[in-house]
């Protein structure tokens, strides 16, 4: 088997490390012992925005937020669903993580972040929805572990109940907040219909059909 080589290290803000790591034509991104993502899987990331995009489909001009680049899976599915009236902008916490994009994951990518829809932000997600005001047909976020996060305790402020305030005042009327997971949250669920959301919760795998199951939640402004 061929071994893993790392590739690049980078920090977190607030704390925390990220590793690059290669085999072959594979990529991984890890945060000490637990793998945040990987190349070959990619299903559920795709699912957040092609969920996502039907539930908005036939506006004019949309503008769709995500909150983490990850490996490029949720914008590349996106783009597709899109048209070219559309606008994409993504907000990257860590800017090695754009960095990799443009350089040793570049072929992952495939220049989808060149396309003239996508603009990207690096720096949290956070201010760009408080600062948003019917902004937004759509809200989607993939920035930890979902609701429950591991990888930085100021994502917690995503998905409390001012933060889902927030979400809910930067997204024009229809709007959806969707939100990925590694697992369940019953919690998190109610925090969504208490905020005044219509909330859908969609099981997933990780690779399609097959992979571990992954949770997206699909939240409609009223």
């Amino acid at each position: 088997m061929i071994p893993w080589t790392l590739l690049d290290t980078a920090k977190i803000p607030g704390g925390g490390e990220l590793r690059l790591k290669q085999r072959g034509q594979e990529f991984s991104i890890m945060l000490g012992t637990n793998e945040l993502m990987n190349s070959r899987l990619s299903g559920s990331e795709r699912a957040l925005a092609t969920l996502s995009c039907e539930k908005i489909r036939g506006r004019k001009a949309p503008h769709i937020l995500i909150g983490g680049l990850g490996m490029g899976f949720t914008l590349r599915a996106a783009l597709g669903e899109l048209g070219a009236d559309a606008k994409v902008t993504v907000a990257e916490l860590v800017p090695a993580v754009v960095s990799w994009a443009r350089g040793p994951m570049a072929t992952v990518f495939d220049a989808c972040l060149d396309d003239p829809r996508v603009a990207i932000h690096e720096g949290d997600v956070r201010p760009l929805i408080r600062a948003s005001k019917a902004t937004y047909d759509a809200i989607l976020l993939d920035v930890d572990n979902g609701p429950d996060g591991i990888t930085s305790e100021a994502n917690d402020g995503l998905y409390d109940y001012p933060g889902l305030k927030a979400a809910r005042d930067a997204m024009r009327p229809g709007g959806v907040l969707a939100v990925w997971s590694s697992g369940p949250d019953e919690r998190f669920t109610r925090r969504l219909r208490d905020s005044g959301f219509t909330a859908e919760v969609v099981n997933t795998r990780a690779n399609g059909k097959t992979g571990a199951r992954h949770v997206i939640w699909l939240a409609t402004k009223g």
